[in-house]
């Protein structure tokens, strides 16, 4: 006892949990061995399990606890966990890859190998439970490695091999939700905790099939009450897994209609008839019968020829539609005469290939005195080994005040939990607000929202994150993540807003935002965008446009472009040259050009009849200086017969002297006329470029322009000499009369501007209340 007591840790406690028996085993593994300290087995009294699945989970719970008392009481060990194997009528298997890459060639380790295979489990599960077109919900209850590779290569045992890649071939079962759950609940009313589960194929071949012969292409079928289990070998592994739900039981109620008797006398009958010749027996109407073995052959042979045909069928199917080279049978089931000879002519076997196996394979375990030692007990002492090769188990958790039962691969984490309990996935994680669909210029684009909160977690009160590694019997409570606001955006926020179109206006640079449209409809910068906005950023004004944006009318201004008046359809460009000029300003000019223009026209005219009159004045004195000079030089009438032609030889020269004078002195008047109309339009185009430069510079002075940037748009002032800082309030519009701030914040160039700071022309203003 002392010995044991120093074991007590190592000890395993194991239930065959059947459909006819339970069997209790207590034991542990020395070297190659295993010991068995003692057993227990025990009938159920009732039907309480069908084909494998607990129907009374309290005559079940019953039955447990009295073989739980009977081995401490045998042994003096408190007996506290328990491992079982799963057994059911709906069986499902997954066949998945698994490969786990290392950064360099390392040796693998024994934790390399476990997580290797919590991979593959973890993979087989998730592509099971998208395969599963069932309303039941599944659990893995056991798995089993193919084969290990090694950088792609098979390898038997990889461990403290170097390998830069570590890969597996593995099988993974699965049972319904309800066969399990069944299995806990009948344990835990029984005091005790499930500290391993199994499948009942997995831990039968772990005894009937050593490693040694798993070389060789082997079936072996457990047939036990409820259910036949069916695991194939081949090339040193176990390659498949099968259930069938008929059995042993099937048998028994064929016998019991037969014989008119109920099931307890019928399993007797069936048990019996394998080591007697005659049985006696009772039927319901109290009438004594006896019946040969002979006869209960006889009436089970319909059935059991029916179950080792679907047997041999299932054992082909699951080898890959051949036969294998051997088949053993374990499981009481399976002692009923001629059943293996019929699944050898079934598969095509030579009879001797098909045994029942029992005592014969069971070298390595130790059995106390008195031990039964026939197949009953293969599955008890391989439940028992199966807990030294797997610690992966169920465990039970309340997760948002629900009890749930997961996978335990020894690394399960909240998120885990999540998953398992159906919990959104969107809400563990931020999730964004809805999102803006837009066109700009033809283009899609999208504007995300912004991200909620993440979920709050918590495991038994304390806050922790969905990586937190959980136990059994954690308190998982999760808040589901929060939406996050819809998202915005303004015209000014997009990158296509970038860039400005640079303009000349009356001689000073100036850049304007690029026009918008959306929805055919123009837009400020500061325009919310709408879903499904169309967007349109145009390279130029209109001339409507440009006008609105510079604060000026068409009814009071003139529009030069380049030189050349705007007409209403004309458009403005990068690096146009605009000149503004008002209307009235230029009437005004024009009136005054008239003016000067008639004015000058009046003196000019004066000037010339001036000139006309001074000539005709000189003419008429020359003319009548000469007939004077005619009449004081007449001589006495004797001479004048002398001298008559001679005085009209004088006097038509002077004649024609005075005629040659006059024309003269006319083509001096014309030719001086000439000059001095030359002269006056010089003078006039002198006085006008000086009067209207005069003009201009009394305009500008009088009508002075400013244009300076407040707040990222250009302003135009006019009307004043100079201009200071706190004229921009005339301009803008910005409530001084309600406090929406701790104050104004009033910027010049980057600087603190002062109320009376002069202006000038490309100065950057920002005006706006302070948080």
């Amino acid at each position: 006892m002392n010995e044991r007591n120093m074991r007590e840790e190592e000890i395993v406690f194991g239930l065959d949990i059947g459909t006819r028996n339970v069997v209790g085993t207590l034991g542990y593994r020395q070297g190659e061995t295993f010991v068995v300290i003692a057993q227990e087995i025990k009938e159920h009294q009732t039907r309480a399990m069908v084909d494998g699945q607990i129907h009374d989970i309290n005559r079940v719970a019953a039955t447990i606890s009295g073989i739980r008392q009977s081995l401490q009481e045998k042994t003096g060990i408190t007996l506290d966990e328990v491992c079982i194997a799963a057994a059911g009528r709906v069986l499902k298997t997954m066949n998945v890859h698994v490969d786990l890459d290392f950064d360099t060639e390392r040796s693998v380790t024994r934790e390399d190998m476990n997580t290797l295979v919590s991979m593959g489990v973890d993979n087989a599960f998730a592509e099971f439970q998208e395969k599963n077109d069932t309303q039941m919900q599944f659990y893995c209850v056991g798995h089993s490695v193919v084969k290990y590779y090694i950088n792609g290569l098979w390898m038997s045992q990889p461990e403290h091999h170097k390998a830069k890649s570590l890969g597996a071939d593995i099988i993974a079962t699965f049972l319904p939700d309800d066969v399990v759950d069944g299995l806990y609940s009948a344990v835990e009313l029984a005091g005790l905790k499930v500290a391993n589960l199994t499948l009942e194929p997995i831990a039968a071949i772990r005894v009937a099939i050593p490693e040694k012969f798993r070389l060789l292409n082997i079936a072996m079928v457990d047939v036990g009450a409820g259910t036949s289990d069916i695991s194939i070998t081949d090339e040193g592994s176990v390659i498949a897994f099968g259930m069938l739900p008929y059995a042993g039981d099937s048998l028994t109620e064929l016998l019991a209609r037969t014989c008119l008797i109920d099931f307890a006398t019928a399993e007797k009958i069936k048990t019996a008839a394998t080591e007697q010749d005659e049985i006696k027996y009772e039927d319901i109407m109290g009438i004594e019968q006896i019946i040969t073995a002979e006869e209960v052959v006889s009436i089970c042979k319909p059935e059991m020829e029916k179950i080792a045909k679907l047997t041999a069928d299932t054992i082909r199917e699951l080898n890959g539609g051949t036969s294998p080279s051997a088949v053993f049978i374990v499981g009481g089931g399976g002692k009923i005469k001629g059943f293996n000879q019929k699944i050898a002519q079934e598969l095509g076997l030579d009879a001797s290939r098909v045994a029942i196996r029992g005592e014969e394979i069971m070298g390595n375990i130790e059995f106390p005195e008195g031990a039964l030692k026939d197949s009953t007990i293969i599955t008890p002492v391989g439940i028992c080994l199966t807990h030294y090769e797997h610690s992966n188990n169920f465990v039970y958790i309340t997760f948002n005040g629900n009890r749930i039962k997961l996978y335990d691969n020894n690394k399960l984490t909240v998120m885990d939990a999540a998953m398992q309990s159906s919990f959104s996935r969107e809400g563990l994680f931020p999730r964004r607000g809805a999102q803006l669909c837009y066109t700009v210029n033809g283009k899609n684009r999208v504007t995300k929202g912004e991200y909620g909160e993440s979920a709050h977690v918590y495991v038994n009160g304390e806050s922790v994150d969905l990586s937190y590694q959980i136990k059994s019997n954690d308190v998982i409570t999760i808040e589901e993540s929060t939406l996050g606001q819809p998202a915005q955006e303004k015209i000014a926020g997009l990158v296509d807003c970038n860039g400005k179109i640079t303009l000349t206006v009356n001689g000073d640079e100036v850049q304007l935002p690029k026009p918008v449209k959306v929805n055919g409809n123009t837009v400020t910068q500061e325009y919310w965008i709408q879903d499904q906005d169309v967007i349109e950023f145009l390279p130029y004004y209109t001339l409507e446009q440009f006008c609105e944006y510079m604060g000026v009318s068409t009814d009071d201004m003139v529009l030069y472009i380049n030189g050349e008046e705007a007409k209403t359809d004309a458009t403005v460009c990068g690096t146009d040259k605009i000149e503004l000029k008002s209307k009235k300003e230029i009437e005004r000019q024009e009136i005054y050009e008239a003016a000067q223009r008639e004015a000058k026209r009046e003196k000019f005219s004066e000037a010339v009849k001036k000139h006309v009159a001074e000539n005709a004045k000189l003419a008429e004195e020359e003319k009548q200086e000469s007939v004077n000079a005619q009449v004081s030089d007449q001589k006495p009438e004797r001479e004048e017969t002398k001298e008559t032609a001679k005085t009209t030889e004088t006097v038509n020269e002077t004649k024609a002297s005075s005629n040659t004078k006059t024309d003269a002195k006319t083509s001096e008047t014309v030719h001086v006329f000439k000059s001095m109309v030359e002269d006056a339009a010089k003078e006039e185009k002198k006085e006008e470029k000086k009067e209207e430069e005069k003009n201009t510079e009394e305009h500008f002075e009088e009508f002075k322009k400013v244009i300076v940037i407040v707040n990222q748009k250009p302003i135009v002032m006019r009307g004043k000499k100079n201009y200071t800082f706190v004229d921009i309030f005339d301009y803008i519009n910005f409530d001084t009369s309600k406090m929406r701030g701790s104050g104004i914040a009033t910027l010049v160039n980057g600087k603190d501007a002062q109320y009376t700071q002069e202006l000038y022309n490309g100065d950057k203003i920002d005006v706006y209340w302070k948080e």
